[in-house]
């Protein structure tokens, strides 16, 4: 059984990621896609109060497992679009330990600090200054295979883009270069 492509969406909050989530399950024709967004799985955690430490804990379990849910999805042929912030560099790391580097598409979903604002007082629903404080974090691996700004174009046209590069990826992918890079030698940057 082939295993299935991985579109891996990395952006701040309110970047726009889900939205050309949506586009890309619309336009891709070659497949089954599922769509699988890090919000949707903290939105599946009981509502309890945690103290600092449990939530912290909590949410480092969640983002393991949703990193491993998606490898498990592609592992059997699924084909993913992954929704994921990219905010802490472990997280990264993570990804780069447990998902398949050759069947992920890296991309890097850009948005102008004032656009961010400004969806974000729109939504309501995130803290104030969430995405300012992702600004510089998500990016800072610094190596996509292709990268849009939706602050300059629609989550369609960023869909497209995606759907047009899918076929004609480098090699060796961003993904693959990422983990030599941080993942060499047996050693990890910032693994905790």
């Amino acid at each position: 059984m082939a295993s299935g492509r991985i579109i891996f969406l990395n952006g701040t909050s309110s970047s726009g990621k889900s939205s050309i989530a949506r586009e890309l399950l619309d336009i891709l024709e070659d497949g089954v896609f599922f769509h699988l967004a890090v919000d949707s799985f903290n939105a599946m955690r009981s509502k309890r109060e945690l103290g600092t430490q449990e939530l912290d804990a909590a949410l480092r379990r969640t983002r393991m497992g949703f990193h491993r849910a998606i490898a498990a999805m592609a592992a059997v042929g699924n084909d993913i679009v992954v929704d994921h912030v990219l905010s802490e560099p472990w997280r990264l790391l993570d990804c780069l330990r447990v998902l398949p580097p050759e069947d992920v598409l890296f991309v890097g979903v850009h948005c102008s600090l004032d656009e961010l604002a400004r969806r974000e007082l729109a939504r309501g629903d995130r803290p104030s200054g969430l995405a300012a404080y992702q600004y510089d974090l998500v990016h800072a691996h610094g190596d996509y295979d292709v990268e849009c700004d939706t602050s300059t174009a629609s989550p369609r046209e960023c869909a497209q883009l995606i759907k047009e590069f899918l076929p004609h990826r480098s090699s060796p992918a961003a993904f693959t270069r990422l983990q030599r890079r941080h993942l060499s030698g047996g050693h990890s940057e910032n693994a905790q």
